[in-house]
């Protein structure tokens, strides 16, 4: 029988805290590269049905296509300031989390090194019984006095 556990390790606090804010990060950042990805496709799907009727009726598509072209652009305009803002709050999230365990750390290190040294105050200093050399002469003394009576 082995004492070795088969259980998996359990992860500590500032793992599961590095976790979490690692999958915040990845998820905002992946969240924010497809809003940008949308945001292209939808333009250049919008710009693609502005064009086409443009070949077709040159005057009156020649305004309205520019009026599109400038809708389309505002609007993906406005999807990426979005899309940056959206990134810029996940980074700032992942600095307050940051911040927030660090803080913690610091807490619960500060209370261990306070037990520790409530707990070392509690003990009593170690006393040490030493075997003096000037007990064994005294008997021996004794010994000797004894067998010159």
């Amino acid at each position: 029988m082995s004492n070795e556990s088969t259980k998996p390790e359990e992860k500590g606090f500032f793992e599961k805290v590095k976790e979490t804010i690692e999958e915040l990060w990845e998820g905002t950042k992946d969240k924010a590269e497809d809003i940008a990805v949308v945001a292209e496709e939808k333009y250049d799907e919008l710009k693609h049905k502005v064009t086409a009727p443009k070949t077709t009726v040159k005057r009156k598509t020649g305004t309205t296509a520019r009026k599109a072209e400038s809708k389309v652009a505002e609007a993906a305009g406005n999807i990426k300031i979005a899309a940056k803002a959206v990134k810029a709050k996940a980074e700032a999230k992942a600095k307050e989390i940051t911040s927030k365990a660090k803080e913690e750390s610091a807490e619960i290190k500060h209370k261990a090194s306070e037990k520790v040294k409530a707990i070392s105050a509690k003990k009593p200093a170690p006393t040490a019984k030493k075997n003096t050399p000037a007990a064994k002469p005294a008997a021996s003394s004794k010994k000797k006095t004894g067998a010159a009576h």
